[in-house]
């Protein structure tokens, strides 16, 4: 019987801690593609990251630099097509 009783507390003790563990407040996942297709959102990001690095982290900042890099150089895939003729100065 203490045994049952044992375990009982146990799990309700591991199943409180499970609970209370999953209350926090989720980050936002906000991936490089997400960024790159919601110029909006990546400027509110740009703006933010440039004020409070800090509270949003390195990694997040990362991911807006990356995806802002990307949306002014393109993919890159785009080859070098110089003219025919060469200029004349």
């Amino acid at each position: 019987m203490r045994k049952l009783q044992n375990l009982t507390a146990t799990l309700v003790v591991a199943a409180a801690a499970l609970v209370l563990s999953a209350c926090g407040k989720p980050q936002p996942t906000d991936s490089l593609e997400s960024l790159m297709a919601d110029p909006e959102r990546l400027k509110l990001l740009r703006e933010q990251c440039k004020t409070e690095r800090t509270k949003l982290g390195d990694e997040l900042c990362s991911r807006v630099a990356e995806a802002t890099k990307r949306r002014f150089f393109g993919d890159g895939k785009v080859p070098y097509n110089p003219p025919k003729e060469s200029p004349k100065f």
